[in-house]
């Protein structure tokens, strides 16, 4: 059972929901500890007083906001709680919007809400079914660790989730990271999109999405606990650059059709249009008369003597005395 982060309410209008937030994410990832490699000695933090000079405990230290070098204004868990906000308190639902109309970029790391005891379980059901049947999602306030947050709130399955969202201004501008201007063909816009219908699938379930990382990690550590070699590196795929654009969107389709099992004629019928026509250059042509072949004679033949022509010339005139 994941253990509550926050407790609150919901407040939906004039409706409240007493709500529990529990992580809606668990973290499967191989964690490792900082050790002295001369006797594998465990490496700790320890927090010292700088005034003092010494280790103190957890129950020595609080939050203070620091003025200048020499002035520090202590502020207590007590005082952070007792904010004078309302969303101090509760999840403050400003707004319904479609959940197309929100920048993914700015939807953060998500958390369960759970109906805190049976009191809240039918205003819970409410919102859950008001906000699957209008399929739009919650936008809302609230504070929580040290800052007043934006959220949203969505349904999945029989849950409403709380995602927590950036504000405008804590997203940057990628103004200065696009390329420089550049154009593309048509061909290569239709090379792209067929490759995307190639890879194109329902769900995201498979062998392709499983953390690889993670299971290479615990191979190593087996292999070493049980003295054995190291499990071999696969040989890295080369990347070299794409100097013929439509040559790699070609290519990349039929692996993917391949991948899927479609080797047959019809892999080559969805790229072999995609560029587009090329113009003929008109070259200039030098007008020639076709010589016409000679006519081969077989070998040893008699060659037959040209007729003469039978045409008398014209009789010459006498000449006059």
């Amino acid at each position: 059972m994941p253990r509550t982060i926050w407790s609150g309410a919901i407040s939906f209008g004039l409706v409240t929901v007493p709500i529990n937030v529990v992580s809606a994410t668990e973290d499967h990832s191989i964690h490792f500890h900082q050790y002295h490699l001369e006797d594998m000695g465990r490496i700790r933090t320890r927090k010292v007083c700088e005034i003092e000079d010494r280790e103190v405990g957890q129950a020595e230290i609080g939050k203070g906001y620091e003025l200048t070098k020499t002035q520090v204004i202590p502020i207590t868990d007590e005082e952070l709680r007792d904010l004078p906000l309302p969303t101090a308190k509760a999840i403050e639902i400003e707004a319904f919007v479609p959940l197309d109309s929100v920048d993914p970029i700015r939807i953060a790391e998500g958390y369960y809400l759970q109906p805190a005891g049976q009191v809240a379980a039918k205003p819970y059901k409410l919102l859950r079914q008001a906000l699957e049947r209008s399929s739009k999602v919650a936008v809302a306030k609230y504070a929580w660790s040290g800052r007043e947050r934006l959220g949203l709130l969505r349904v999945r399955e029989d849950a409403i989730v709380l995602h927590a969202m950036r504000w405008p201004d804590e997203i940057r501008d990628p103004a200065e990271l696009l390329p420089p201007p550049v154009e593309l063909s048509e061909g290569e816009i239709e090379g792209a999109l067929a490759l995307m219908e190639s890879m194109t699938r329902e769900d995201l379930k498979g062998e392709e999405f499983h953390d690889s990382y993670t299971e290479a990690v615990a191979k190593i550590i087996e292999s070493k606990r049980e003295d054995k070699p190291l499990p071999e590196a696969p040989e890295p795929k080369e990347q070299g650059q794409v100097l013929d654009l439509m040559a790699a969107l070609q290519e990349s389709v039929r692996k993917a059709q391949a991948s899927r099992g479609e080797t047959d004629e019809s892999a080559d019928a969805d790229v072999h249009d995609l560029a587009p026509p090329k113009k003929k250059t008109a070259a200039k042509k030098t007008a020639a008369k076709k010589t016409p072949a000679k006519k081969m004679e077989p070998a040893g033949a008699k060659k037959t003597p040209a007729k003469k022509s039978t045409k008398k010339a014209p009789a010459r005139r006498p000449r006059s005395a």
